[in-house]
């Protein structure tokens, strides 16, 4: 990986680490790329049981990177051409479906500003813990663009389709609290305490019952597009994998012996 990017996997876990912090993590193209190829790496590495997502500096991550926006826009105007705005369909879209997608959980570490790509990213785990100095902000508007890296997706289900109307159209920075009052933050700590609390929360998770917890992740977004009915038949399918794996034996076994469960994962 890339130094924009750092990865690193040690006892289940993967950290995923953006790592611009003169640029407050803005992404570039070497930082798309490297954060792509980190999601997809924990997404197929069996070793990998849970993943945290986290930045350096003082911001969790703005966004897209302006400066090399504008000079790449240019360059197209030159060009004619628009490969610019490709970057949404080869290095967004890439990072939102391996985040949510992958069937393991995910844990946002947000350590400061969090950004139209940068709150795509957040939202797009399925647990975030927020230094009490951090905010949010759609920003999409603000530059005359549309939400994209899930966004649309994302926050409406988080908090609902009003409230994502009104902070899309009207962008505003959302502090820790409020983001905690929206359901946008799972945990708000000090900002001296996030690194620890969420390296705790997810190496939680990686000591886990990971089928279990993606047979979760896939039940919660097929429901979020389908009837009762349909939700159903899929808890029953689901339920039955869950029930056929070695965690669950070893969890009824571990309650029968009164003792702690230690989960292989499978």
């Amino acid at each position: 990986m890339a130094d924009t990017v750092l990865y690193e996997v040690s006892d289940g876990l993967a950290t995923i680490t953006l790592n611009r912090p003169e640029a407050m993590n803005a992404m570039n193209i070497e930082a798309k790329v490297a954060l792509r190829e980190a999601v997809r790496s924990a997404e197929s590495d069996p070793a990998v049981r849970a993943v945290l997502l986290t930045a350096t500096g003082r911001a969790f991550c703005v966004g897209q990177d302006l400066k090399e926006h504008v000079g790449s826009l240019m360059a197209d105007r030159a060009a004619g051409t628009g490969q610019t705005m490709s970057t949404v369909r080869e290095h967004y879209n890439p990072v939102l479906r391996a985040l949510t997608g992958m069937a393991k959980p995910v844990v946002a570490g947000v350590n400061g500003v969090a950004a139209g790509a940068g709150l795509g990213f957040a939202l797009a785990a399925d647990y975030r813990i927020v230094a009490d100095t951090a905010r949010f902000n759609t920003s999409f508007a603000g530059v005359a663009l549309t939400a994209d890296s899930g966004v649309s997706w994302t926050l409406q289900r988080v908090i609902g389709p009003g409230r994502a109307a009104d902070l899309l159209l009207f962008p505003r920075n959302i502090d820790a609290q409020e983001a905690y009052d929206l359901g946008i933050a799972n945990k708000v700590v000090p900002e001296a305490e996030l690194a620890a609390e969420a390296l705790k929360v997810a190496r939680t998770l990686a000591e886990g019952p990971t089928l279990a917890y993606g047979a979760l992740k896939e039940s919660l977004a097929y429901a979020a597009g389908h009837t009762l009915e349909e939700s159903l038949e899929k808890e029953d399918e689901l339920q039955a994998k869950a029930g056929a794996s070695e965690d669950h034996a070893i969890a009824v076994q571990a309650f029968l012996d009164k003792a702690k469960p230690k989960y292989l994962g499978r």
